[in-house]
């Protein structure tokens, strides 16, 4: 099958000149289809948020004693870890090094 550039760019041509002969009326309809979408947008996510109220469910909430000792010894040594490093004297890698000759 050949595509026919001819007959493409005989509609892309006419499809041009119908935008740019109606350009009023096209921003026009544009305007009052974003309208429309800010209305259905606004009336969505606002007013019909008002009219539901959603359901609130209590959850018992319980924690298992033996995974929370757990994740609290796993922090203890990471703090530890952390407090060691903050301790540490490293040597400036830009301060001359005295004794080397030039």
């Amino acid at each position: 099958m050949r595509i026919k550039t001819k007959k493409i760019k005989n509609k892309l041509g006419k499809m041009i000149l119908f935008i740019a002969r109606h350009d009023f009326l096209i921003c026009l309809f544009l305007i009052f289809l974003s309208l429309v979408f800010g209305f259905f947008l606004i009336y969505r996510y606002a007013i019909l948020e008002q009219k539901v109220k959603p359901e609130v469910s209590v959850q018992n909430f319980q924690i298992k004693m033996d995974t929370y000792q757990e994740i609290l010894d796993i922090w203890q040594k990471q703090e530890k870890i952390s407090n060691e490093a903050n301790s540490k004297e490293y040597s400036n890698p830009f301060k001359p090094v005295s004794g080397l000759t030039e």
